[in-house]
């Protein structure tokens, strides 16, 4: 009994490490990464977006929000999620 649940547990632990995480060639980016550290080791994205601004952590200060896209890779887009130069989303989506 106990073999079923520790399988379900890493199949879950293993999910949940691959979130945020993408692999460009045979590098890897995280959430957190910075702009130029992203360039670097994916290249220049096929599109960027400028999506706005956002009040930082000190109120005198606003960030810029920006989207990267990176693909169609298998079929598949990377939409990449910048917040004050730093990567704070990645997420994949079908290409049409």
């Amino acid at each position: 009994m106990k073999s079923p649940l520790l399988l379900v547990a890493l199949v879950l632990a293993s999910a949940m490490a691959e979130a945020g995480t993408m692999r460009c060639g045979s590098k890897l980016i995280n959430e957190g990464d910075r702009t130029f550290e992203v360039e670097s080791k994916c290249g220049q994205p096929a599109h960027r977006d400028l999506v706005g601004y956002t009040g930082g952590y000190q109120s005198d200060r606003d960030l810029v929000i920006e989207e990267w896209v990176y693909g169609p890779n298998n079929g598949m887009l990377s939409i990449l999620t910048f917040q004050g130069n730093r990567l704070v989303r990645i997420e994949t989506k079908r290409a049409n």
